[in-house]
């Protein structure tokens, strides 16, 4: 389970002075569950997931992983934790398979462990024709691909994806959206961050509108469009922040 009460964080830039990133957010993501949070580019979800997986520490409030709390216990908390960042760089001379044996090992696997992960990982990713290819040759999807096979290799049993699908065709992008399911299906706790209106429809258990660094609206997608008398999720998203643009 991931748990955030009251999250925030403050920049503090030498020209623009205080700049508040991310401003009294709280949310729950339970096993079994994906939790999108649906925002533009600058809204401050990627703050929210860096300070949950440890990268960033909270300026107030808290949060924990799995029951560990991100500030006392980062190490046990990236042990329980698989993160998919948009801005994560890849090995070009190593193949996927050793890019995914490499993280394997960063990660206390066995040999034998990260054999049977990378054929599974491979198998539900559609990986086995560009697995022993150098990285530097792949597309975006093969690189995406490769990217979350090597955030996963430790089968944690909480996930963050963030924008996964950003740059990808549509047959890279539906494969990718059936992992995400997948894990769900398995009881993972997934939290899924993306500015794709269409993706929280067809994934998300739960959806939180962001903007300005602020959790407007919760709720499933059918609670979402009930509130904001609209069937349409764009829609939904326009009416949220537009009413809180007129507050």
């Amino acid at each position: 389970m991931i748990e955030a009460r009251h999250l925030t964080k403050v920049f503090r830039h030498r020209k623009r002075g205080e700049i508040r990133a991310v401003d009294d957010v709280s949310f729950t993501c339970r096993p079994g569950s994906i939790y999108g949070l649906l925002g533009v580019n600058g809204a401050g979800k990627t703050t929210i997931l860096r300070m949950l997986a440890t990268l960033l520490q909270p300026t107030a409030g808290s949060a924990s992983v799995a029951g560990l709390s991100v500030t006392d216990h980062p190490a046990r908390v990236r042990a329980r934790l698989g993160f998919l960042a948009t801005s994560t760089a890849l090995y070009g001379r190593l193949t996927a398979r050793e890019t995914i044996a490499y993280f394997g090992k960063l990660n206390d696997l066995s040999a034998e462990q990260i054999t049977r992960r990378t054929e599974h990982l491979a198998t539900e990713l559609h990986m086995h024709d560009f697995l022993d290819r150098r990285v530097d040759t792949f597309s975006t999807g093969m690189k995406q691909k490769t990217s979350i096979a090597r955030t996963l290799v430790h089968d944690p049993d909480v996930i963050i994806f963030d924008e996964p699908t950003l740059g990808l065709d549509v047959l890279a992008a539906r494969t990718i959206i059936a992992f995400v399911r997948d894990c769900r299906d398995r009881g993972k706790t997934v939290i899924y961050s993306t500015h794709i209106m269409s993706e929280v429809e067809k994934l998300c258990d739960v959806i939180g509108v962001v903007h300005g660094g602020r959790l407007l609206a919760e709720g499933s997608h059918t609670e979402l469009k009930e509130r904001t008398g609209t069937s349409d999720m764009e829609e939904v998203f326009v009416r949220t922040i537009g009413a809180e643009s007129a507050a």
